[in-house]
């Protein structure tokens, strides 16, 4: 992906020099990537269990080492195309306005309307304040620990959470946490499943439309996003933290469905093509 020397977006909320003032972490090793497997599997947050470790550890308020400093700018000028494009397609397409969201960058910890955000949690939407929360130490546990490395697999993860802001200008969000909250967990997480799929196609929607507007989708980047896609599916989920995959549990997809609507989203450049709550097979 071609980004460098491109324009970022001014809707980057950075917190990453103020971010911690709390203790956690004191699992370490393959106990903590277990842990955070199974909260990213589960959609749960795991702070409580990282808790628990032995001997309190620091997080957040570091100085911004160089990576730092390039994948907040790598972030900056993802989040700038989102806007770009989905700017374009909402009136296209849709025939509406878009709201861009604001993109919260942190490095250990920070607060959110939706609750805490940090490493156990990942990157996350959260539509009370209509902004994406990401600390960009993500990218190196989807690179080193899950085999999932690149900087469209990175893009993938950024879109895949402005998908969620999308769903949110259309209201599905809401619609769905009303619709949830009136189910049990089995049927709640069915409907996340739709939800966390949907976003997925988004992300392939936008792919679709910046490898056409910008020329910046590069050979071997769709690979990229769909190798990320597999590797945070719940069933591969699951298995990496040893588990038996238990489908009742599933709140994203698995890893087939997840590059699926991926690729629909991708080659057809519709956002039409993302009714999951349509389809009769995910």
């Amino acid at each position: 992906m071609e980004w460098r020397g491109r324009r970022g977006s001014r809707n980057i909320e950075d917190r990453r020099r103020s971010s911690g003032g709390r203790r956690g972490v004191g699992i370490g090793g393959a106990g903590l990537l277990i842990v955070l497997l199974l909260g990213w599997a589960l959609g749960v947050d795991v702070t409580p269990l990282l808790q628990q470790g032995q001997g309190p550890a620091e997080i957040g308020g570091a100085e911004l080492t160089a990576e730092d400093v390039a994948m907040g700018d790598f972030v900056s000028v993802t989040l700038a195309d989102t806007e770009e494009v989905w700017s374009a397609l909402f009136a296209e397409q849709l025939g509406q306005e878009y709201r861009p969201p604001t993109l919260v960058l942190f490095k250990g910890a920070t607060s959110s309307p939706c609750g805490g955000a940090s490493g156990a949690t990942g990157p996350f939407y959260c539509p009370v304040d209509r902004k994406v929360y990401l600390d960009t130490a993500f990218f190196t546990v989807l690179d080193e620990r899950l085999g999932a490395g690149g900087d469209f697999a990175a893009a993938y993860v950024v879109a895949h959470e402005v998908g969620h802001h999308v769903q949110n200008e259309l209201g599905i969000l809401d619609q769905t946490m009303r619709l949830r909250a009136q189910m049990d967990e089995v049927q709640s997480n069915e409907v996340s499943v739709r939800v966390e799929l949907m976003a997925d196609c988004l992300a392939g929607v936008w792919a679709h439309a910046a490898a056409a507007r910008f020329g910046s989708v590069e050979r071997g980047d769709v690979e990229e996003a769909m190798n990320a896609a597999a590797r945070i599916g719940d069933d591969t989920l699951q298995r990496e933290a040893g588990r038996r995959p238990m489908p009742d549990s599933f709140t994203h997809g698995t890893s087939d469905q997840r590059m699926r609507w991926f690729i629909i989203g991708q080659a057809s450049g519709l956002i039409q093509s993302c009714e999951t709550f349509r389809a009769p097979r995910l």
